[in-house]
């Protein structure tokens, strides 16, 4: 049995990332599909060092988003697959609002339509963090060293994927060993797969891995055959 249940995917920027491929990544990451992705960047760790500058592009890409009707190829956010989806999620929002996030961008809701929406400042219990979002909404967080990052990522019940975007291979090393995560991406965003990846989670997203190797083991029998030679 597989079972894949969704995730919370979080990514990290080190103060040594190359920024302008980190933001066309992560905004792909948190939009693309109209973030309704089980591996679409929900949370955004960035180093205290590069996270003003960092946030305010990251901002003005999402503003540039053009929304829309998905028909047209100029399309990048299109409507959620329900009103009651973006209902949810708009609710979510608002919430988190309420209760101390900022709203950086976005938050506004018309029918099945959300806009690519930036949160700061979101309270860890708030829905829209600590739940799955599935939807073009993200969440911006500094932190001050890699390890705070690290366990700001293990800080969730979904173990899905999640990218670390560094220069420094023992950093990269670290993530891979204490990462609770099906997969890490190193240099790109969670929201990276290939169908012959060993693909699937732990914690709350799941079990079983899918991807070539396992759908072949998922579809062999495995038989056992024991001879035993008596004594002469």
């Amino acid at each position: 049995m597989v079972l894949e249940l969704g995730g919370n995917a979080a990514v990290i920027v080190d103060e040594d990332a190359d920024l302008d491929d980190a933001i066309e990544r992560i905004i792909f990451g948190a939009f693309y599909q109209s973030g309704q992705s089980c591996i679409g960047v929900q949370r955004i760790m960035i180093h205290e060092r590069i996270y003003d500058g960092f946030r305010d592009r990251l901002v003005a890409a999402a503003r540039a988003l053009k929304k829309g009707d998905p028909k047209d190829r100029e399309t990048f956010i299109g409507p959620m697959i329900s009103e009651k989806e973006a209902t949810r999620l708009h609710d979510w929002v608002q919430s988190a609002v309420a209760a101390g996030a900022t709203l950086l961008c976005g938050g506004e809701r018309d029918g099945a339509m959300l806009d690519a929406t930036l949160l700061e400042d979101v309270p860890g219990d708030a829905d829209v963090n600590c739940e799955e979002a599935f939807g073009p909404v993200a969440n911006l967080f500094r932190f001050s060293d890699f390890d705070q990052a690290l366990e700001m990522v293990n800080d969730s019940q979904f173990g899905l994927q999640a990218g670390v975007f560094t220069r420094d291979l023992y950093k990269a090393q670290q993530a891979w060993d204490e990462l609770e995560v099906g997969g890490v991406v190193i240099g790109d965003v969670p929201s990276y797969r290939v169908d012959n990846m060993p693909y699937g989670g732990v914690k709350e997203s799941g079990l079983g891995r899918e991807g070539i190797r396992f759908a072949i083991e998922d579809m062999t029998e495995v038989r056992l055959m024991v001879v035993r030679t008596p004594d002469a």
